[in-house]
Formats: structure tokens, C-alpha cells, sequence
């Protein structure tokens, strides 16, 4: 099996759904976010999705869009991404996902794009904007090149289509759970139980649901039910405030981290 599929078994075979933990790569520097992805994968985190900075990330909250502020600022581009992953590969085995935008691979040619992923030790791509039905040409290139694939569920995607999008991924789903952009919400939504049932009539693969998920009480209800868990904009927070003391940032960040993970036991 794939680093992806191990995880997830294992997790079930633990009774537990496993944590993803979101970062923008490069935010707010190189050095920093290497530092910061061996955080949070130290605290326990199952799986690393990290976000590729883009210019015009439009699924993404105001935290996460200033993340990627930070990290185009910073300095980087494709290829430190890649040589990001290559760095956080030479201590860990954790599955790492690209959370991007389909200008980015599209622009440094598809094929070229996931043979490169594949290399750095990228297991798998979440193309945001890109829906199953037009990623013929991105779904023959992972097929290729062995990177798994992962699409999004939405509350407003039609019944119609789940059989197309649980077809073409190939990782897991991700059921986004609430309507908008990414962000800290002081409620889980309410129709997850009922969302991820329905997704699992159409699949084998595991759910997991992100999107508004930031306390190791809202992990917890989410845990419940879903094979994975995804929270982002609370870790990206820890981040933004500890600008002024990058060098403690690492330590803050593995102990909210660590609290998180606690809710997916």
C-alpha cells in the first residue's frame, strides 16, 4: 500500500480518524516553515497537507491567504516547495499532500508538475479549482507517475456528481463542510454525519472533512464520523502571531498541535 492507504489503515485499525494538519509551505520563510511542518508532525499530525503559496487563492480564508502572502514575500517558488519536501522526507515518512491551484500545475507543465511532486516525495495532489470532469490530462499523469489524487466535496455538490468525483480520486475525499472559504467558525457544521454517509455510498476511500474545524472539541465531533480530520487556519494562526519570535514559533506550534491531535483519539 501507499503511504496514504497505510495511514488511514492504521488509523482504523486504532479506532481513531487520522489528523491532517494544513501549512503553507515557505510561510513566513524557508527555514521557519521547515522548522514549523517538523512541529506539527512531531506533535503526532497522520498526514501534512501543505499549501502551495499562490497569488490568488481563492478557496482560502484571510488567514491563509496572508499565509501565502508571507510565503510568495518570502521567497518561495515551485522548486523550494519541492526542495521543502525533500527536507521534511529526510525525517519522516507521514504522507504529504499539495493543496494547490491548478494555474500552478498547468503552468509548469502537468506531467512535468507530478513527475517533479512525485520525486520530492509529494504522496498526493488536492487541486482546488480543478473538477474531476475536465482533469483528464492531471488524472493520466498521477495514474503515471504513481501520486494519488484527492477531490473536494462541497454541501452544494449535487448527488449527480459524487460518482464522478469518488471515480477520479484516488487518495481520499475531502468533504469541505461548510459553504466558502477556509477559517476558524465557533460551530462544526451540522449535517456532517449525514454528508459523509453519503459520500461513502459512492466510494471506498477515506473522508476526511475540513474547512471551519479549529478546537480539539470541534476534532473530536468531526472524529466521529469521519476517517480524517483537516485543520489549518488555527496552526496557520500560531504562526501568524509568533512573527516576532521565530525561533520559539517551533515550540508553540507543536503544543496547539498536540492539543488538536488529542481530539482525534
Amino acid at each position: 500500500m501507499d503511504r496514504i492507504a497505510q495511514t488511514f489503515a492504521r488509523t482504523r485499525r486504532e479506532k481513531r480518524a487520522a489528523f491532517v494538519a494544513y501549512l503553507c509551505a515557505g510561510d513566513p520563510d524557508f527555514d521557519t516553515s521547515l522548522a514549523a511542518c517538523r512541529a506539527v508532525l512531531d506533535a503526532g499530525a497522520d498526514v501534512l497537507e501543505l499549501g502551495v503559496p499562490f497569488s490568488d487563492p481563492l478557496a482560502d480564508g484571510l488567514t491563509n491567504q496572508l499565509a501565502a502572502q508571507r510565503a510568495l514575500e518570502g521567497g518561495m517558488t515551485a522548486a523550494r516547495v519541492f526542495e521543502l519536501v525533500k527536507r521534511l522526507r529526510e525525517k519522516s515518512q507521514v504522507p504529504i499532500i499539495f493543496y494547490t491551484y491548478y494555474n500552478l500545475v498547468f503552468s509548469n507543465g502537468v506531467e512535468n508538475y507530478v513527475r517533479a511532486a512525485k520525486e520530492a516525495g509529494v504522496d498526493g495532489l488536492l487541486t482546488l479549482d480543478l473538477p474531476p470532469e475536465e482533469a483528464d490530462e492531471l488524472l493520466a499523469a498521477c495514474a503515471k507517475h504513481d501520486l494519488k489524487t484527492v477531490f473536494i466535496v462541497a454541501p452544494t455538490t449535487p448527488a449527480s456528481r459524487l460518482p464522478c468525483i469518488g471515480a477520479a480520486a484516488t487518495g481520499f475525499i475531502y468533504y469541505v463542510s461548510r459553504e466558502g472559504v477556509t477559517g476558524v467558525r465557533d460551530q462544526v457544521a451540522t449535517n456532517i454525519p449525514e454528508a459523509v454517509a453519503r459520500i461513502r455510498q459512492h466510494t471506498a476511500l477515506p473522508v476526511a472533512v475540513g474547512f471551519g474545524i479549529s478546537t480539539r472539541e470541534q476534532v473530536r465531533q468531526v472524529a466521529k464520523v469521519a476517517d480524517g480530520v483537516v485543520v489549518g487556519s488555527a496552526l496557520v494562526n500560531v504562526i501568524k502571531d509568533n512573527l516576532d519570535n521565530r525561533a520559539g514559533l517551533p515550540a508553540r506550534l507543536r503544543i496547539t498541535a498536540a492539543d488538536l491531535v488529542a481530539g482525534a483519539a
